[in-house]
């Protein structure tokens, strides 16, 4: 009964405005003292995590594969997506000295079967941020064997100006191309990007490898990845460019179409000949049809044509017509 007593008389005590005032303001220099140094300790102790941000970055994923100790050479091809967007949290100046190639985002192929696949991708945030978020967090691709195949190089050049014959050589004359199998076979050739050299010049030009339409093939690694380009001639060469023009054909043939391919060729000669040069003659055989035929060039002696040509004709027969009764 007492201490129920006690606990009474102090309630009515701290009711009391006059002892709750004279109790409060007891020893406050010292109480505002403390209630400061805990609130600073509070700001020093949390500042760093309150001053982190996020921040997103598109990766680039890239395959590990250690199968058979890594001995095993196979390749990944149709990598969708090839990228995945990252979301780190760090300080402002930590993210803002970050690239996304300084972000390891991997998926691990090891001891996966050939052929489609579906792997998760394992992303390690670099010191100082922590991973937030990525999208997506798997990745579908193909794995194949690893095939190499040696393919001559073919020369990509400018068009040449209508005065010169240029004359080029590549080193090495050869390359690599290597990738996934079902890749590697749609290649067709590997050429140089087009490149315009003046006399004696010479270039490091990058490769590109080019399916049957013509098209580059992704995918795939050329090595070398560029070859040396020189132009061999040392200057310009006397060059004309003068129109085809066809023989007759028979009376007794009618010409209702034709198309010259190409309509004019370049001719080198000597000065004074290409002065009074102004066309070609071009000799074809005539028959009832269509069809595409060789022209022979009639050129004078002394000069040379640069292009070979045909034509495209459809020629049909003539009817004679009936004598007057």
């Amino acid at each position: 009964m007492r201490g129920g007593s006690d606990l009474g008389a102090r309630l009515r005590r701290w009711l009391d405005p006059r002892y709750a005032w004279t109790r409060g303001t007891h020893n406050l220099g010292l109480k505002v003292l403390a209630l400061g140094v805990s609130v600073t300790l509070w700001v020093v102790a949390t500042t760093d995590r309150r001053a982190n941000v996020e921040q997103g970055f598109n990766v680039p994923v890239s395959v590990r594969d250690t199968t058979g100790s890594g001995e095993e050479k196979r390749a990944t091809s149709n990598l969708s997506p090839s990228s995945v967007r990252v979301t780190l949290w760090g300080r402002p100046d930590r993210l803002r000295e970050l690239q996304p190639e300084n972000i390891e985002a991997v998926v691990d192929v090891t001891g996966v079967p050939e052929g489609s696949f579906t792997q998760p991708v394992t992303v390690t945030a670099p010191s100082g941020t922590e991973v937030r978020r990525q999208t997506p967090s798997r990745v579908q691709g193909f794995l194949d064997t690893q095939v190499t195949r040696t393919l001559p190089v073919t020369l990509g050049v400018a068009s040449p100006p209508e005065a010169s014959v240029p004359r080029y050589v590549v080193s090495p004359a050869e390359a690599q191309v290597s990738g996934p199998g079902r890749v590697v076979s749609t290649v067709t050739r590997v050429v140089t990007s087009p490149v315009a050299l003046s006399a004696g010049a010479e270039r490091e030009v990058p490769l590109v490898a080019l399916d049957e339409a013509g098209l580059p093939v992704e995918g795939v690694k050329a090595r070398p990845s560029t070859v040396t380009v020189r132009r061999l001639d040392t200057g310009e060469l006397p060059v004309k460019t003068v129109r085809v023009v066809l023989n007759e054909p028979p009376a007794t043939l009618r010409v209702t179409s034709v198309s010259v391919q190409p309509s004019t060729v370049r001719v080198v000669a000597a000065p004074e000949l290409l002065g009074r040069l102004r066309e070609v003659a071009g000799v074809v055989t005539y028959r009832v049809g269509t069809y595409t035929a060789p022209v022979n060039l009639s050129i004078p002696a002394g000069a040379q044509a640069l292009e070979t040509v045909s034509v495209r004709l459809t020629v049909e027969r003539v009817t004679p017509a009936s004598p007057a009764p």
